[in-house]
């Protein structure tokens, strides 16, 4: 995040002594390496510490990576033939003795050790054959300098390829730093004003870079790594808020200060239940944002079946009752036809006019819908990426709502906003709940509202385990819900049988449902991928009106299907789905006011995380709480919705899942700075200011939502 003004961070790495034009090539391939500043960010991922010298008796082979200090009192190479030969020390310390075993480069090890001699000797200990050994372990004198001016007995371990190991390995690196550090240490100009560091108690960043590669002790470690992440904290969240700020000052909005005909009358006889608390919270946040002049720029998050729908529909029918027109933009097809279902049967009867424009709009039925559209005789527009298109143009747009917009790229977003002349208001949905620090980082500059309600009537679903002993058991129970009239979900996570992964696949289980569920008395539908739409839909509309008693699916159902009365989700080889993936696969049930099923059909070899995953599930029906968790075992990267579009900043140190203290801590100072300034234009924060314009060049704070 750092501003360097120096020219020597960004000369180009292969002028770094040690490096030349093969192994910059190389770094740059291999890890994005190009400057002397990228490799001075390119951080160790874990430490050895080496401060401590184990005795040979206490070795056991469940220890990490040790070290031992004595001598070596024999050598000897067993085994015949090329390959087969190995070079064996004898390695004793006076408290016993173990074997050091090397298969590759026998000769020059064997020539540049010494019998008799003391070495320290670093490694992992193995069980082999009942005995205790390292393999190709470092040996070195005690004598042996560090390379390069910075010594330390706590060694950072770097990340690398296959690739790179094989012509750059950890000790390459380590001395490449050793020269980095020696030519640049006295050229890092800082980053933070000096109030700031006073105030917090933070390193200079000249020796957090140092000891973050370099450690001189735990302690000094530990300020590196609070200084860094500070550092990458603190210009994320200013950039953001700064712009935020700054964007809230200029982007005038539409001021939607009616609540008239169209609210009143859907409020009084056409609401379906009564709103949740929380819903009724949103709905004012939303009022109050509209009606204050400037942009409304709002995350919506709420649980599966949590009245997200509803409530948008509230706020397009605000925008309508003061003369203005809206868009729902879905990422599907699949979710664009059950957001128009949905409203079109919440509006019966009312005088609100809706269409439906997606990939599959007849050309005859768009000329109409355009002119209608332009004509301002359209009051709500609900489609796919179709409502981008060049001939999509509105009268007045005042409200744009993007439902799970992280599918959606930062300039197909932009085309829309671009159909209005004053910026819409901007109203943003997901099902997939976000844990809060990853909501700071990824949507920090919008204002976030949560639905954290189910409406009245649902029951939490059921969720269970079953392994393959208890299938019988399983299409027992599923064929007592179908006679209740019931009917039920069946996900796979394959299509086709696969060679490498050995799970559950729908070609196979379409015919043991089939055959379990044997035609006339059941109907089973298949929907998935790769099918033709019209296929899809056929299937689709057959469950949807009851008369397809099974669905059987791959997780192209897990967003946007809507039918009440399907009671039991079955997911088979549950292990293979990731945590957010489930929940919203066990959100597809419960939607009706009868109890609702998730069935987890699960291998008998689980792994831990596996197992721990599934454990959760059966827990909780909380998605708050999977996605936190879900962000704890797998990171923020991999979290859906920021895997399809990737983090909008690189995080080289900070660790979302476990950093959340410090995020919100940083997130206060950053607002207390703007509170107070603004603009940046105080002497005391002129370097935040320069520093920020510089990261803004290459990173567009404005597009992070």
């Amino acid at each position: 995040m750092s501003d360097f003004r120096d020219d020597i961070l960004n000369t180009k790495i292969m002028y770094l002594p040690g490096v030349g034009p093969k192994k910059a090539e190389l770094l740059f391939g291999e890890l994005e390496i190009v400057t002397f500043k990228d490799l001075l960010y390119y951080f160790p991922f874990r430490y050895i510490d080496r401060t401590r010298f184990y005795a040979v008796r206490e070795i056991g082979p469940d220890l990490p990576y040790i070290q031992l200090y004595g001598e070596i009192v024999s050598v000897s190479i067993e085994g015949q033939g090329r390959g087969k030969k190995r070079l064996i020390f004898r390695f004793v310390d006076g408290t016993g003795s173990i074997d050091l075993v090397f298969f590759q480069g026998l000769t020059w090890i064997k020539d540049k050790i010494k019998l008799k001699q003391k070495y320290i000797v670093f490694g992992k200990p193995n069980l082999f054959n009942g005995q205790i050994n390292m393999v190709h372990p470092e040996i070195d004198s005690p004598e042996t300098e560090n390379p390069g001016n910075f010594s330390t007995n706590i060694n950072g371990i770097y990340s690398s390829t296959e690739k790179l190991r094989s012509y750059i390995g950890n000790k390459m690196i380590v001395k490449l730093m050793h020269n980095l550090l020696n030519l640049v240490r006295n050229k890092i100009p800082e980053t933070l004003p000096d109030y700031l560091r006073d105030k917090y108690k933070l390193l200079s960043l000249s020796e957090a870079l140092l000891n973050i590669h370099f450690p001189q002790n735990q302690e000094l470690l530990a300020q590196a790594r609070n200084r860094l992440k500070f550092d990458e904290l603190f210009y994320i969240q200013l950039g953001i808020l700064y712009h935020r700020t700054k964007r809230a000052g200029a982007n005038q909005g539409f001021v939607f200060d009616r609540v008239g005909e169209h609210f009143n009358y859907f409020f009084k006889n056409n609401l379906p239940f009564p709103l949740t608390e929380a819903q009724k919270r949103v709905v004012r946040e939303m009022r109050n944002d509209m009606g204050s002049g400037k942009q409304m720029n709002r995350l919506l998050q709420g649980d599966v079946g949590s009245g997200k729908t509803l409530v948008a529909l509230m706020i397009m029918l605000i925008a309508a009752d003061n003369g203005f027109q809206s868009c729902i933009m879905a990422p599907t097809e699949i979710l664009a036809t059950q957001h128009y279902t949905s409203v079109m049967q919440f509006l019966k009867e009312m005088d609100v006019k809706v269409k439906l424009l997606t990939g599959s709009t007849k050309k005859s039925e768009r000329t109409v819908l355009y002119n209608e559209l332009i004509e301002g005789k359209i009051n709500i527009l609900i489609g796919t990426h179709a409502l981008i298109e060049d001939n999509v143009q509105f009268k007045n747009l005042g409200l744009a709502v993007i439902d799970e917009q992280h599918r959606f790229g930062v300039e197909q977003r932009a085309k829309l906003w671009s159909k209005s002349e004053t910026l819409p208001h901007v109203m943003v949905m997901t099902a997939t709940p976000i844990p809060r620090t990853l909501a700071m980082t990824v949507y920090g500059d919008l204002d976030v509202s949560i639905i954290d309600e189910l409406p009245p009537g649902r029951k939490p679903v059921k969720t269970l385990v079953f392994n393959d002993s208890k299938r019988l058991r399983v299409f027992g129970f599923l064929k007592e819900q179908i006679a209740q009239g019931r009917q039920i979900y069946v996900v796979y996570p394959l299509i086709k049988e696969s060679e490498s992964m050995d799970y559950k696949y729908l070609e196979d289980g379409y015919e043991s449902i089939v055959r379990a569920f044997p035609p006339p008395k059941y109907v089973t539908v298949v929907v998935h991928g790769k099918m033709k739409a019209a296929d899809k839909d056929f299937s689709m509309n057959l469950f949807v009106s009851g008369k397809a008693n099974i669905m059987v699916a791959t997780s192209v159902i897990e967003v946007g299907v809507n039918v009440p009365n399907a009671s039991v989700m079955v997911i088979e080889s549950a292990e293979r789905f990731g945590l957010a993936q489930l929940h919203q696969l066990r959100g597809r049930v419960g939607r009706g006011a009868d109890q609702s099923y998730c069935l987890m059909m699960a291998g008998y070899k689980l792994s831990k995380e596996s197992r721990k995953r599934l454990e959760l599930m059966v827990e909780t029906n909380d998605g708050f709480k999977i996605a936190e968790e879900d962000m704890r075992m797998r990171g923020p990267g991999d979290i859906e919705g920021t895997q399809q579009s990737g983090l909008p900043f690189k995080l080289r140190i900070t660790d979302l899942s476990k950093d959340g203290e410090l995020l919100e801590a940083v997130r206060k100072i950053v607002e207390s700075i703007l509170l107070k300034d603004p603009d940046l234009s105080l002497d005391e924060n002129k370097m935040l200011k320069t520093n920020l314009e510089n990261i803004s060049a290459q990173k567009d704070f404005s597009k992070i939502s």
